[in-house]
């Protein structure tokens, strides 16, 4: 059974998460089970880079026991999550003639042209995490998708090459390695979501996947089925509680819980008179000195104004790519700050765009947690895992080595920094 199982491990700046499949044999090849899925809170962590070895490999480890006492497995290797401000993305292209003598194009050919769009120029202390085709171009034929089997002389393919420092990735690897754990593949945490929330109509039309974390919020963006934008932004949904505490002037904690339980993205729906009765978490928070009352709408506009400052930092990077206001399948959020009331009507309008929250498309699961907002990521994880068991990259292909490019770099990471 230890063979059967794959685990997708995401580490936050406020959770750990850990979701747990296994390939069950049917008749028609294997199938993915989602078996649990476990949470606890994160140490160590800030805007997804490790600041303390020790607090991280503690919070791991206590992941791991509560999976293995909770659901009665035994987790040895994980599929990592990666993520945090330094990543950054470039795009490279790389061209090579066709080997064979009657011109048809091979694996081997396509694997050679995606390793020559490597050969860029790496800033230093950077490593290369992923190399994802984009499109191909035959010979004088451009916006190929597939080039396997057809004729040419010449095969080009343009990739965007996403990096991550050196330093961040072996941190990581270390506190996995004290952990007990080994690591199956390093995943950029946006291309393992998606995996899991998008499908491949919503890619070729344009989608934008949004994951709005506490210190961290995520992009991803796909058009015509291929990836086309990528960036991690330094603000979350943790800047919106600090808001709220400031506002307020209250604890950290009860604006959180003020947040989740009364708070809205949208403030014209509220009046002046609008209020808000806080006994109860005062008494939960054990705080006796706090105002008992608060305005409903001056929250709300608190939220709205941190709200909007996001939204529009995701409408910056679209107009990198000049899609502001051009996608047509839209944005689909995700990640404990999309739970937010009334977040997704606010984003209708400043983005102006098509705006829903994802949801699990790639699994059916009994396991209701791991269909939550927070946990998508950790089920992508295992998602891709999945999907490289069956030679599938991450832009649904699948010729034999293709897909295995995508994740050769992280393992030859994990063998180099390996103490």
């Amino acid at each position: 059974m230890k063979n059967q199982l794959l685990a997708g491990l995401d580490i936050g700046s406020t959770e750990i998460r850990l979701v747990i499949g296994q390939l069950v044999p049917m008749e028609q090849g294997e199938k993915l089970q989602i078996v649990g899925a476990v949470s606890v809170p994160a140490e160590g962590i800030s805007k997804g880079a490790i600041n303390s070895i020790e607090d991280a490999t503690s919070a791991i480890s206590a992941c791991l026991e509560k999976a293995e006492r909770l659901l009665g497995v035994s987790v040895n290797s994980v599929f990592l999550g990666a993520n945090g401000l330094n990543l950054k993305c470039d795009r490279s292209r790389g061209v090579v003639g066709v080997s064979r003598s009657d011109n048809e194009i091979s694996v081997d050919d396509v694997n050679r042209a995606i390793e020559a769009a490597q050969a860029l120029s790496v800033p230093p202390n950077y490593e290369i995490l992923h190399v994802v085709p984009m499109e191909y171009k035959v010979d004088n034929q451009q916006a190929v998708k597939n080039p396997l089997g057809m004729s040419g002389v010449r095969l080009e393919v343009e990739t965007l090459v996403i990096q991550s420092l050196s330093n961040q990735i072996k941190n990581m690897a270390r506190a996995i390695e004290r952990a007990n754990l080994s690591i199956d593949d390093l995943v950029f945490s946006g291309l393992a979501t998606a995996s899991a929330v998008l499908d491949n109509k919503q890619k070729e039309l344009g989608v934008a996947m949004v994951n709005i974390g506490a210190t961290t919020t995520t992009l991803v963006v796909y058009e015509e089925g291929e990836l086309l934008h990528v960036a991690v932004l330094p603000v979350g949904s943790g800047l919106i509680t600090a808001d709220i505490a400031i506002g307020l002037r209250c604890p950290i904690t009860l604006a959180e819980r003020i947040k989740l339980k009364y708070g809205s993205a949208k403030s014209e729906q509220f009046n002046k008179k609008d209020e808000i009765d806080i006994t109860d978490l005062l008494r939960e928070e054990d705080l006796h000195d706090e105002i008992s009352v608060i305005s409903r709408k001056y929250v709300s506009e608190i939220i709205e104004a941190r709200v909007e400052e996001i939204l529009l930092r995701l409408d910056t990077e679209f107009k990198k790519i000049n899609r502001s206001g051009m996608l047509p399948a839209g944005v689909v959020l995700i990640g404990g700050g999309a739970k937010l009331a009334d977040l997704v009507e606010t984003a209708k309008k400043v983005l102006r765009l098509p705006v829903s929250l994802g949801a699990n498309k790639a699994t059916a699961t009994v396991v209701d947690k791991v269909n939550e907002q927070d946990y998508l990521t950790a089920l992508g994880l295992v998602v891709w895992g999945e999907q490289s068991r069956r030679g599938q990259n991450n832009t649904g292909m699948s010729f034999g080595n293709v897909g295995g490019t995508l994740a050769r770099s992280a393992k030859k990471l994990w063998s180099i920094f390996r103490p």
